[in-house]
């Protein structure tokens, strides 16, 4: 951890919500003029689109498993690095993971390459005179027994549904975004789930806040739902493993946030519809006693 170059990651499995707490993010740097080294869960797998259906193929044929949420899949050596050289200096290396023709676009037109979706940029510098490093993606708090990831984080944020409405969410998207058969889908969650378990789950008993949502109707079979539960058919469950570290002010947020209680002593309840702003109340304070440190 450091306080001169903090680090503040975000972990969550796609699909999951992160998208909407990296929105929050951006939108507390951009208010407190802070300028964030942004770093994608994706750019540290290690295997390109291409190379990654050679080696599932290759893992089939073993009766072996192989999924981006486990170790095999990814370089967590590399981004416990990043953790760490970026807490000592406010240096490292990042890389782009291209999605989409649109982001190649982009990417070839800085670099003047020709990449493809699928593919990764090449390694290149941090930007310099950053504040913050701020990851967001399957694995910021991961830990193996070669590599500890999340003794470099200085704010660690989990957001991760109920295991149903995840499956839901990641139904619907799979199928809309890519066109996925539903039998294809559930094939990847059941081939997913052992590296979910040992290297997903374990995560969010470390991060210092979890966002949780849960749907207030039936999720019971993810497999034949109709439609993803809207925010309003919701709430969210946000635990704080240290109230006291973190300095939460529990009255100023429950008057702040309309219709949220206390369920436990460390455990606030928001209606799903508040989660963006429950985010925001929360933790902008964080972040500016964080950018304070800095200059102590």
């Amino acid at each position: 951890m450091s306080k001169k170059h903090p680090i503040v990651a975000v972990t969550g499995s796609s699909g999951a919500g992160t998208t909407t707490v990296k929105r929050a993010f951006e939108h507390i740097f951009y208010r407190d003029g802070i300028k964030a080294a942004v770093i994608e869960g994706d750019s540290f797998h290690r295997y390109d689109r291409i190379e990654m259906k050679a080696e599932m193929a290759r893992a089939a044929e073993t009766h072996r498993n192989l999924s981006h949420f486990g170790p095999e899949a990814n370089r967590f050596d590399l981004l416990e690095e990043l953790f760490r050289n970026y807490g000592e200096s406010g240096t490292g290396k990042q890389r782009y993971y291209i999605h989409s023709d649109s982001e190649a676009d982009h990417h070839n037109a800085r670099l003047g390459a020709q990449l493809k979706a699928g593919q990764f940029t090449p390694w290149e510098d941090l930007p310099e005179g950053t504040d913050v490093l701020f990851y967001e993606g399957l694995h910021g708090l991961v830990v193996t027994e070669e590599d500890n990831v999340a003794q470099h984080v200085d704010l660690g944020v989990g957001v991760v549904p109920i295991i149903n409405l995840e499956w839901i969410q990641k139904i619907f998207r799979d199928n809309a975004e890519r066109g996925y058969s539903a039998e294809a889908i559930v094939d990847t969650i059941m081939r997913r789930m052992p590296d979910y378990i040992r290297h997903v789950t374990p995560q969010f008993s470390l991060t210092d806040i979890n966002f949780q949502r849960v749907a207030t109707v039936d999720t019971s079979n993810p497999f034949i739902a109709r439609d993803i539960p809207t925010p309003d058919e919701s709430f969210v469950i946000i635990r704080f493993r240290d109230p006291e570290r973190l300095q939460i002010d529990f009255p100023y947020l429950l008057a702040m946030i309309n219709d949220s209680f206390m369920s436990r002593r460390n455990t606030m309840v928001v209606p799903g519809g508040k989660m963006g702003m429950a985010m925001e109340v929360i933790l902008q304070p964080i972040i500016e006693r964080m950018m304070d440190a800095r200059k102590v």
